[in-house]
């Protein structure tokens, strides 16, 4: 195995293994040979050999999505999100998914290749917020109703 001699190679070097070890997918030999080809790549030296092989493993994870613990299709009602990750029900996932599994909304999207408007909050859940919020006066201007009020009083 190459010995990490230069400090700011090999601080760097750990950083990624760390991040790398990190994923939910990554195996051992994966680890491994990561670990390998990294000192060479970040030292500069046996550049195309190191390249070659972290490219590979690369690419290998950037193509690779996870498999979902239940189906895309029925991973939401009207009354509750179910993680892809674990199977476990919600109403919002956001915590969840950052608490239990370390990933951002847009990771979780990307993991599981979902689109953009794929609900991550139980949609009778959003219209609930949604009415309370126009009840309580939120979404209106008040300067507007001021304006007008004025305007009203001067005629």
């Amino acid at each position: 195995m190459t010995e990490f001699t230069d400090p700011p190679v090999s601080e760097a070097a750990v950083r990624v293994i760390t991040a790398f070890a990190g994923r939910e997918s990554a195996t051992v030999q994966d680890i491994l040979a990561l670990s390998q080809a990294l000192p060479a790549a970040l030292a500069g030296l046996q550049p195309a050999a190191a390249r070659a092989e972290i490219s590979k493993v690369a690419a290998q994870f950037t193509t690779e999505t996870a498999i979902p613990a239940v189906p895309v299709a029925e991973s939401f009602t009207d009354d509750s999100v179910t993680c892809l990750c674990c199977g476990r029900s919600f109403t919002m996932l956001k915590r969840h998914l950052r608490a239990e599994h370390g990933l951002s909304e847009s990771e979780y999207r990307i993991k599981f290749n979902l689109d953009d408007d794929h609900p991550l909050v139980a949609p009778n859940y959003s219209l609930r917020k949604a009415d309370y919020a126009k009840k309580a006066g939120l979404g209106r201007y008040a300067r507007d109703e001021a304006v007008q009020a004025n305007l009203g009083s001067q005629l």
